[in-house]
């Protein structure tokens, strides 16, 4: 059994899918139709990134989702690659976006504009330089959890992104000031990220509850594809569950590591990893030994 996944905020470069756009009129289309929706010229964004544009959330989320579908639709009917036999799709935070747009769960164009007003709500939930993100290294999310209770840190787990890496997410000052106590708890290395704001967290309430009406509208369409949802890090092809949870996702932890121990408990032997970079393949690798991994990143990788 194979599955498919999307990668998130972060995986983002100058160019991506460049070369499937020079090579697939699928790509075009994507790039084409997906402007069009979201009233923005995501060539030039992407191709050229003007004002450094690629870098801020509202344009980086809808960058890095158009890239990944435009890849996704390019090699869509290749069956060495198996895209058409699977049954199971997943994707790193705003790849869950991509994840239920490549299943044809949600329509491109209602997913396009939803995420995109995600990354504006997301960019402008709270005043700059005042909440972040850091990835701890070296310890998993229960580690991290116990030393965060055994000194009462105002921080939450936002991504459990393998067994040696979890990111989290919280106030810029507690960030800061609870580094030491960390790397005293033999974290290896604490890497403040270079992000707007405190993503998955309760930093993130207000703009979940300005998304969730647009989410309700969603129009989920019933097929034989499931989707490992970010919130419950379980599969789901129930419409209902996985609105719900898509719901849900903005203010809570990527629950990446428990996803993965999932696919594996479904029998997934193959994952494609389809978008820019190759930061889930990484870490899938650092989760389980049990799958073949492909990514494909460019033309060349096919």
């Amino acid at each position: 059994m194979t599955a498919i996944v999307f990668p998130g905020q972060g995986s983002q470069y100058i160019g991506m899918a460049s070369d499937f756009y020079e090579n697939f009129n699928e790509a075009k289309l994507v790039f084409e139709e997906i402007s069009d929706y979201v009233a923005l010229d995501l060539k030039k964004l992407i191709f050229e990134n003007p004002e450094r544009l690629l870098d801020l959330t509202n344009y980086t989320q809808i960058a890095i989702f158009t890239a990944s579908m435009a890849i996704f639709k390019s090699i869509e009917k290749i069956e060495t690659l198996e895209i058409d036999k699977s049954n199971i799709m997943m994707g790193h935070s705003l790849g869950e976006y991509t994840a239920l747009a490549s299943s044809n769960k949600i329509n491109l164009d209602e997913c396009s504009k939803v995420l995109k007003k995600r990354g504006d709500l997301m960019h402008n939930a709270v005043k700059p330089n005042t909440s972040g993100m850091a990835a701890l290294i070296g310890c998993d999310a229960n580690k991290i959890i116990k030393i965060i209770k055994e000194n009462k840190i105002d921080l939450e787990i936002a991504n459990d992104n393998s067994p040696i890496q979890v990111v989290i997410s919280g106030d810029i000052n507690e960030i800061k000031n609870n580094e030491k106590i960390f790397l005293d708890y033999n974290v290896k290395k604490f890497v403040k990220l270079n992000v707007s704001a405190a993503f998955h967290s309760k930093f993130m309430f207000k703009a979940q509850e300005s998304l969730s009406n647009d989410i309700d509208k969603l129009n989920f369409v019933n097929n034989n594809i499931k989707i490992i949802s970010n919130f419950s890090g379980k599969a789901s092809n129930d419409n209902i569950i996985l609105k719900n949870s898509l719901k849900k996702q903005m203010s809570n932890q990527v629950r990446w590591t428990e996803s993965i121990i999932n696919l594996e408990k479904l029998g997934v032997s193959k994952i494609i990893e389809v978008g820019p970079g190759k930061v889930l393949s990484g870490l899938i690798r650092r989760i389980s030994n049990k799958f073949d991994i492909v990514s494909i990143n460019k033309v060349t990788d096919l």
